[in-house]
Order: C-alpha cells, then sequence, then structure tokens
C-alpha cells in the first residue's frame, strides 16, 4: 500500500522560491522532503526564482530611476557596457622620489 499523498501548498512553494531560499528551507517549512520538490514542485521552484529575479531588477530600477547615483552607476556597467575610464601612461621614467620637500634624482 503506497503513502498517502500530502496536501502540500504551492503557493507558499512559489512564494519561498521567490526569495531564493533553498530546496532544504522550502522542504522543512512545508515538511515534505527534498526529493518530493524536486519530483513533483521543481516547475514552481524555477517559476518562483524567475519572479524573484524579476522583482529584484524592479526594485533596482526604480532605485536607479529615484535618483541613487549607485545604482544608477551599476547599472549603466551592467546593462549599457559602461566602464570606468583607466588612463595610462607611456612614461618609461621612475617617478622623482621626494623627502622632506626635497627632489632626489639619480647620479
Amino acid at each position: 500500500m503506497a503513502r498517502p499523498i500530502k496536501k502540500v501548498d504551492t503557493d507558499a512553494i512559489q512564494k519561498l522560491a521567490q526569495m531564493h531560499c533553498t530546496y532544504e528551507e522550502i522542504a522543512e517549512f512545508l515538511d515534505v522532503s527534498t526529493k518530493t520538490l524536486q519530483r513533483n514542485y521543481v516547475h514552481l521552484i524555477k517559476k518562483g526564482r524567475e519572479m524573484g529575479k524579476i522583482s529584484l531588477r524592479r526594485a533596482q530600477f526604480e532605485k536607479a530611476l529615484g535618483g541613487n547615483v549607485a545604482m544608477q552607476i551599476w547599472l549603466g556597467k551592467q546593462h549599457l557596457d559602461q566602464r570606468d575610464k583607466i588612463e595610462q601612461t607611456t612614461y618609461n621614467e621612475p617617478l622623482p622620489l621626494i623627502i622632506e620637500g626635497k627632489e632626489l634624482k639619480d647620479g
């Protein structure tokens, strides 16, 4: 005789996955095994995690559009290929050593 089917709260699975909870955390919360989640509810977990990413991205864009300069810079680097400009010089001479306001030169 097979075990009776346990009723699982599918809304809770999706909400916990949306917060990127692990399989172990979701299983513990619902009092089921991780194998049960992997066999029967992987589609809900994937969908929940994607919804979580969308929510996070929306929050980041709202911060950027609200004037958060750090978020604007970060999103610009991630999505617009913007980079910090690094200037390189072509000088082959070493920098002079200055001690107590006096410049020391070789030789």
